[in-house]
């Protein structure tokens, strides 16, 4: 089952919280369990942002999260964002493309 999280924060730095995520898939290219990734800002809340995080698995998602180089993005990113991001996880049900 395919597992997603969604990691919600609120920037006013969002080109060096994208160059972070960038270097962060550079270093860990062919290692990270991410398999998709989408990033979002509100629209009727700019300055919101929601990154979404898509997995094979739920215990892939722990193993990528317990990885030394997404601690270390965890705490750049921590110091880009304004107060704590919050996160949500989900268990995906049903996806359709159309």
């Amino acid at each position: 089952m395919t597992f997603m999280q969604i990691i919600e924060f609120r920037t006013n730095k969002p080109e060096e919280i994208r160059s972070g995520g960038e270097e962060y898939e550079r270093a860990l290219a062919g290692k990270h369990k991410v398999r998709r990734r989408v990033v979002a800002e509100d629209r009727d809340d700019p300055g919101r942002y929601f990154l979404m995080a898509f997995f094979d698995t739920y215990e892939e998602a722990m193993e990528n999260s317990a990885m030394p180089e997404t601690d270390a993005l965890s705490k750049r990113m921590v110091e880009l964002v304004d107060g704590a991001p919050t996160f949500h996880n989900f268990d995906i049900l049903e996806e359709r493309q159309f």
